[in-house]
């Protein structure tokens, strides 16, 4: 349920190295996320060029529960983002890990990554 080549954060996103973009991460957020938060009907994601912080709200998910923020789990340029979510936002739910990722980022520190857990240590953070 939880991929062993991914990173994970508390918050609940994961991040795949490398991303499509030279350089860059993809992040997405897990399944354990996309469940809590029910059927997934809006996206709002950081443009392409935009600068995030690691920890910091960079967009939101709107679901038919509730609205929940998106966190960057690193800092850096936004380079791409999933343009497929505005017309079909539901792939979050479907495919979290795969068609439902939500943008890509070029880390400006990568030892922030080295701070990020491991699918072990995610899945015990559940308390499963």
């Amino acid at each position: 349920m939880y991929p062993d080549d991914l990173k994970y954060t508390s918050e609940h996103e994961w991040v795949r190295e490398p991303g499509e973009q030279e350089g860059s991460v993809r992040i997405g957020i897990t399944h354990y996320a996309q469940d809590a938060l029910g059927d997934i009907v809006y996206v709002s994601l950081p443009e392409v060029g935009e600068t995030v912080g690691a920890g910091t709200t960079c967009g939101e998910l709107e679901s038919t529960k509730s609205v929940s923020d998106v966190y960057a789990p690193v800092s850096g340029e936004v380079v791409a983002r999933n343009d497929a979510l505005d017309a079909t936002p539901e792939l979050v739910n479907n495919d979290p890990y795969g068609g439902g990722w939500l943008f890509e980022v070029v880390p400006s520190d990568r030892a922030e990554l080295d701070g990020l857990m491991d699918a072990t240590a995610y899945e015990s953070s559940l308390g499963s």
